[in-house]
């Protein structure tokens, strides 16, 4: 394809898409079309076709971890970048769906809020989510990142991001990229200390969610954080 009907091809795409919109566009033709930026002398149409064959589908494709899109198909770091932006530019158009101060006062909440806080991360990830006495949300923070099969909890980190944001009690929220929706030994175990601690400061960690995959599961929801006794004298 030479450069003027290159030229012409893609100016054809761009007139159709502000004229119609995006859905009568196929997976493929919007992958091109995301591709001009990255590629701004070259067709993209076979690259598109070759990416999206290579994961499976569309969805599969933005959700891919950005070193496997690269060492998969071979491509160059602005393809990858351009792709990977797709993903973290929609996990922050669903959190800003919940306003600045959402109140997480349920189990359902708390899990909905972790998942749209972790899903599809390709590496473990932890997050705090700070409330206040009315279970509104004051800050949420990453406060590890690991691997694809752990990512630290730290007490005293916890504790002072807790303290920094004045929480009366925290969520913590982490997730399990291997598609295992259950903790593990050491989750088990690195909770009850850390929720020993903020017992201590007078902080409730009110649940502890893991996210994997569109599953999640909650600690509270299991009653694996506080025995009948305490839930009792804390009401």
């Amino acid at each position: 394809m030479n450069k003027n009907m290159h030229s012409g091809h893609r100016e054809r795409m761009r007139k159709r898409f502000f004229e119609e919109g995006g859905e009568s566009f196929a997976d493929h033709e919007l992958v091109e079309m995301l591709l001009y930026g990255a590629l701004p002398m070259r067709d993209t149409n076979a690259l598109a076709h070759r990416l999206i064959d290579e994961f499976g589908s569309l969805q599969a494709l933005l959700e891919a971890d950005a070193a496997d899109i690269m060492q998969r198909c071979n491509v160059s770091g602005n393809v990858v970048l351009l792709l990977s932006l797709q993903k973290e530019l929609r996990r922050r158009l669903v959190l800003a769906e919940w306003g600045e101060r959402p109140v997480i006062d349920s189990v359902q909440k708390a899990g909905a809020y972790a998942m749209n806080l972790l899903a599809h991360m390709n590496y473990e990830r932890a997050y705090l989510i700070c409330l206040d006495a009315g279970n509104r949300l004051r800050k949420t923070v990453m406060i590890s990142e690991g691997t694809v099969s752990e990512a630290a909890l730290y007490p005293r980190k916890i504790v002072e991001e807790a303290l920094k944001h004045q929480a009366t009690s925290v969520i913590l929220a982490h997730n399990h990229p291997n598609g295992v929706c259950r903790p593990s030994f050491s989750d088990v175990e690195n909770t009850d200390q850390i929720r020993r601690v903020l017992k201590m400061i007078g902080i409730r960690l009110s649940d502890h969610i893991i996210v994997s995959g569109d599953q999640y599961f909650s600690f509270a929801a299991k009653k694996l954080l506080y025995s009948k006794e305490e839930e009792q004298k804390s009401e």
